[in-house]
């Protein structure tokens, strides 16, 4: 049977500064923002979506700027995404740390790993980043101001995950979600969904002396893989309650519908649906100008619009 999980979904990111998010996702790396919403859990703060063209799953981050509310800075460690990895065209790794580096970032280059290019860095709440050079990435890319064609990111490569004893997880991963191992390396065990083009990998390092992560700013909050539809979300978390996991129930998240579970390792994994997609609420050439609110919220506007802080959104370079 073919696998349910067709590829990563997004990820979401607890971070803190709202402009410096919006500048270093949108006008740093040149990415769209496809939706400005809030966070459905607290509507005080910002639901950032980047992506492509369309916010295409597998092409998505996601980010709740936290600044000026208590949230403290998170612990990086076992039982969280360690780094989220996203794809280049293979010839771009120069163009990307020049630019980095001409803006002020430190950039490295990470260490080789399965026959692939990648350079690390982190974003202005310190999570960790990469960038991967790839071959034969088909995904349209969002084309930015001073970044082209032959340089613009394609969407997510992969999540690393780092997981102090992983069996159960790959028994997991193997299992129900329908991965595959497709390389193993030392520490670090690289799986993918639906064959192992960038978007649908996940990597899982064996971490077994990294202390417990704790969530904050500047750490992944969780990872999303896509389902195609409703019908098959419900499947799948059938199956994932008659094995045992605590699963929430299906949550309306406006643009898909989404489950929420702890993974053996302690990362928090969401199965979001493909549809319905940014547009039910947005024409594509207008994707992420307004403020958007869910029809429960609507009632709220004017306070909530209050409660964030102003966005300026002027295109420019930075």
């Amino acid at each position: 049977m073919d696998p349910l999980i067709r590829s990563l979904h997004h990820v979401t990111a607890t971070v803190s500064d709202a402009q410096q998010d919006f500048d270093f996702y949108t006008k740093r790396l040149g990415l769209r923002l496809v939706k400005k919403t809030v966070n459905f859990d607290n509507h005080n703060v910002y639901h950032f979506y980047y992506g492509n063209e369309h916010g295409t799953p597998s092409t998505i981050m996601t980010t709740f700027p936290y600044k000026g509310w208590g949230v403290p800075e998170g612990r990086k460690g076992a039982g969280q995404i360690g780094v989220t990895s996203f794809s280049v065209p293979a010839r771009s790794i120069d163009f990307w740390k020049r630019r980095l580096r001409e803006r002020g970032g430190v950039v490295r280059d990470a260490e080789p790993r399965f026959g692939e290019e990648a350079i690390a860095f982190a974003d202005p709440s310190g999570l960790v980043l990469e960038l991967v050079a790839t071959t034969g990435d088909d995904r349209a890319p969002w084309v930015a101001d001073e970044i082209g064609p032959d340089q613009a990111i394609r969407g997510l490569h992969s999540v690393t995950m780092l997981i102090r004893s992983p069996a159960r997880t790959l028994e997991l991963m193997t299992g129900i979600l329908g991965f595959a191992v497709v390389h193993e390396g030392p520490s670090r065990t690289r799986l993918a969904v639906n064959g192992d083009r960038p978007g649908r990998v996940i990597d899982i390092v064996h971490a077994p002396e990294a202390p417990a992560a704790v969530n904050g700013l500047g750490t992944v909050h969780h990872v999303a893989m896509a389902i195609s539809d409703a019908d098959e979300q419900l499947r799948m978390r059938a199956e994932l309650v008659r094995l045992g996991y605590q699963v929430t129930e299906v949550r309306d998240r406006q643009y898909f519908r989404s489950i929420y579970f702890r993974e053996p390792g302690g990362v928090l994994f969401e199965i979001a649906t493909v549809p319905p997609g940014f547009t039910i609420d947005e024409t594509l050439p207008c994707l992420g100008q307004d403020l958007k609110l869910p029809p429960w919220e609507e009632p709220h506007r004017a306070e909530i619009e209050a409660q964030l802080p102003r966005l300026a959104q002027e295109v420019g370079p930075t």
